[in-house]
């Protein structure tokens, strides 16, 4: 499994943004832009809670079964295979939520005079934060079930 790589998920970020902004300003010449949920910074932040669970967890279950505690709960690896599935398919998915709302949210900084679209600015606003929060967990779950590097030079001397 590969590791996640922070230049992609700046890539869909980016383009996901610059794609959501010109639609959204093209949306709002033809009428009324869409609204942003305010469940969507709440659904972000919610996985983002769940995935930083699920890392302390493990890490917790890692350590206790490295340092060979008596009674330790050890974890599967085909466990943490899809704990980290997970974390890398939400932060993928994250990037590009964040980069959605992250260009309406510009656009909507055009027309902060108007309240409801400042509060639609600030929902997205929050939906980015919520992303990269979503991002940051799969990032340190996906560290904390890293398999530790083989210091062995000559594999054969075993």
């Amino acid at each position: 499994m590969k590791q996640l790589r922070l230049k992609v998920l700046a890539g869909l970020f980016v383009v996901a943004g610059v794609l959501s902004w010109g639609a959204a300003r093209l949306w709002d010449s033809l009428g009324t832009l869409p609204s942003v949920p305010l469940a969507a910074p709440v659904v972000l932040a919610v996985i983002a809670v769940v995935l930083t669970a699920t890392a302390l967890s493990l890490r917790a279950r890692l350590r206790a079964q490295r340092d060979r505690r008596p009674g330790a709960k050890g974890v599967e690896p085909l466990m943490a295979a899809r704990a980290v599935v997970f974390g890398q398919a939400s932060a993928l998915v994250a990037a590009l939520v964040a980069g959605m709302y992250g260009g309406v949210g510009v656009l909507l900084l055009a027309h902060l005079d108007v309240p409801a679209r400042r509060d639609q600015a600030l929902y997205a606003a929050f939906a980015v934060l919520a992303g990269l929060g979503v991002i940051a967990a799969a990032l340190f779950l996906e560290r904390v079930c890293k398999l530790p590097e083989d210091d062995d030079k000559n594999p054969s001397a075993a």
